[in-house]
C-alpha cells in the first residue's frame, strides 16, 4: 500500500504567504513534507512560515534568477518532490477594445511565463533526482469565458496548454504534471465578490454545489496531484469548482458597468 506520508522530501509552494497557496502548504505539512514557501511580500511569507514551521524565500516568479534559487534552496534538505504553483493574479480588466496593453503584458507574463519559469527549474532538478510532482493552480476563466477579465482567461489557458505540453515531455523523467482550475474560493483577493450580492448571486446560480469554496478545497485536491497516490495521473487539469464548468461564466456587469459603461460592456466600439 502505498505510504501517505510525505516524510524526507521538500516541497515549494509558490504564492505559499496566503490563501489557497497558504492552505496549500498546510496541507502537505501536516503530511511531513519539508514545505518552502516563496512569494514577493516577506512579512506575509514570515508571517506564514511561523504558523507553519515551514521554510519561506522572497522570490517573484518572472525573475528567472530568484525561480532558480528557490528552487535550489528548497531541494537543499531532502529531494524535491512536489511543487504547487499558485503565484499569479491580475491587473488586466475591461472590453477588448479598451484594454490596457502593458497590463494584458503583465498578466501574461505573470501567468504563464512564470508557470513556465517554475515548471522549467523544478523539473530540471527533479529529472536530476528521480522524479516528482507538478501542480499548476489555473482558474475556470481557462476554460469559461469570464467577460471582460481582459488577459487573465487567456493566460490560464496558456497554463493549462503548458500542463499537457510538460506532462508529455516529462514523464520518461518521471515527472508528472497536473493542474487544478478553482471556482469561487473564498481568499482575500476575491473578498467583494463573495459578499452578498448579484455576483455572488449569479455565481452561486452556476453551481450544481451552490457554496463558495475553501482554500481547503483546493488544497485537498492539489495534495492528491502532488503525492504518491496519484502516481499514474499526469496531464489532466481537474475543475475543483462546485460544478460551475457545466454551465456558463459568471455575470460581472453589476461590477464594470459602472467603470465601463453599458455601451461598451455590450460591445460597442469607442470612437478613437
Amino acid at each position: 500500500m502505498t505510504s501517505s506520508r510525505l516524510d524526507g522530501t521538500s516541497a515549494l509552494v509558490t504564492g505559499g504567504g496566503s490563501g489557497i497557496g497558504l492552505a496549500c502548504a498546510r496541507r502537505l505539512a501536516a503530511d511531513g513534507a519539508d514545505v518552502m514557501i516563496c512569494g514577493r511580500t516577506a512579512e506575509r511569507l514570515q508571517a506564514a512560515a511561523k504558523e507553519l514551521g515551514c521554510r519561506y524565500v522572497v522570490a517573484d516568479v518572472v525573475d528567472e534568477d530568484q525561480v532558480a534559487a528557490a528552487v535550489r534552496a528548497t531541494a537543499a534538505t531532502s529531494p524535491l518532490r512536489a511543487v504547487i504553483h499558485c503565484a499569479g493574479g491580475t491587473t488586466s480588466v475591461g472590453p477588448i477594445p479598451q484594454l490596457d496593453t502593458a497590463a494584458w503584458r503583465d498578466t501574461l507574463e505573470l501567468n504563464a511565463t512564470g508557470t513556465m519559469l517554475v515548471l522549467k527549474h523544478s523539473a530540471r532538478l527533479m529529472a536530476r533526482t528521480g522524479g516528482g510532482a507538478f501542480v499548476a493552480i489555473s482558474s475556470i476563466a481557462s476554460s469559461n469565458t469570464h467577460r471582460w477579465f481582459g488577459a487573465y482567461g487567456v493566460s490560464k489557458a496558456a497554463v493549462d496548454h503548458l500542463v499537457q505540453l510538460g506532462a508529455d515531455e516529462l514523464g520518461g523523467a518521471g515527472i508528472r504534471v497536473n493542474g487544478i482550475r478553482p471556482g469561487l474560493v473564498r481568499t482575500e483577493l476575491v473578498a467583494g465578490i463573495t459578499d452578498p450580492g448579484p455576483v455572488l448571486d449569479d455565481y452561486l446560480a452556476c453551481m450544481p454545489l451552490d457554496r463558495v469554496g475553501e482554500p481547503e478545497d483546493i488544497a485537498e485536491a492539489a495534495r492528491f496531484l502532488a503525492g504518491p497516490e496519484s502516481s499514474w495521473i499526469t496531464g489532466q487539469v481537474v475543475n475543483v469548482d462546485g460544478g460551475h464548468h457545466l454551465r456558463r461564466g459568471p455575470d460581472f456587469r453589476a461590477v464594470f458597468e459602472p467603470m465601463f459603461g453599458a455601451e461598451a460592456l455590450g460591445g460597442v466600439i469607442p470612437e478613437e
